[in-house]
């Protein structure tokens, strides 16, 4: 069995804020937390990110930083840094998806993927 040296698993959980949204302004407000862990042999740097943001008529927003939430954790293996952030979108319902760029302690660059997560507005049962 191989050993896999550069891994980065992604977990995201999202919450609408609806004390922070104006819907008759087109202003759904969500936070997504975070979860990186290394899965990888090698210690590993996360440097920038990059998101893809759609909303539910198709615009997309593309966000692209370095680090997340003002950090840029390193990761040694089987660790995780988590965080939360936000976003705000025009519709109740859109999604998210990127990459973060890494770098291991021996210089090797890779991406980790995050998975396409939904944002939408719970549904309110009368």
């Amino acid at each position: 069995m191989m050993e896999v040296l550069y891994k980065v698993e992604v977990s995201v959980r999202t919450e609408y804020l609806e004390n922070q949204s104006l819907p008759s302004e087109g202003k759904y407000f969500f936070s997504y937390t975070v979860t990186i862990k290394n899965v990888g042999k090698i210690p590993a740097k996360l440097i920038s990110r990059h998101w893809v943001i759609t909303d539910a008529n198709e615009r997309i927003e593309e966000v692209r930083g370095l680090g997340v939430v003002g950090e840029q954790p390193r990761l040694k293996t089987n660790e995780s840094f988590e965080y939360t952030s936000g976003t705000i979108i025009n519709t109740p319902v859109g999604t998210m998806y990127g990459t973060y760029q890494m770098v291991a302690d021996n210089g090797y660059e890779f991406d980790a993927e995050i998975p396409m997560f939904s944002l939408n507005i719970p549904k309110v049962l009368n």
